[in-house]
């Protein structure tokens, strides 16, 4: 009886670990996703701020160009979690 509390305990703590984990990285890609269409409407700034929105932290950010218009690729983290989104203002 004890043994089947030990790990029936120990999958708990693994099964709330993982669901941590992947909601951070959903969240990160949310807030990924978002500020990569900010940073095409507003620059860095905005970026940055729809980042933040998403409770994300913005890392990186970089503008360049793609045919008639621009791109915009951004880093951003949640926690221990990376995601990166790119958005661009052509079609």
């Amino acid at each position: 009886m004890l043994i089947s509390i030990a790990l029936i305990g120990g999958a708990a703590v693994g099964i709330v670990r993982v669901s941590r984990h992947l909601t951070q990285r959903a969240l990160a890609q949310t807030a990924a996703d978002a500020a990569a269409l900010a940073g095409v409407a507003g620059g860095e700034l905005a970026a940055s701020a729809a980042a933040g929105r998403n409770g994300a932290a913005l890392q990186g950010f970089e503008r360049g160009t793609e045919g008639d218009g621009f791109v915009v690729t951004v880093d951003v983290s949640v926690g221990d979690e990376h995601a990166v989104a790119r958005a661009s203002s052509g079609p």
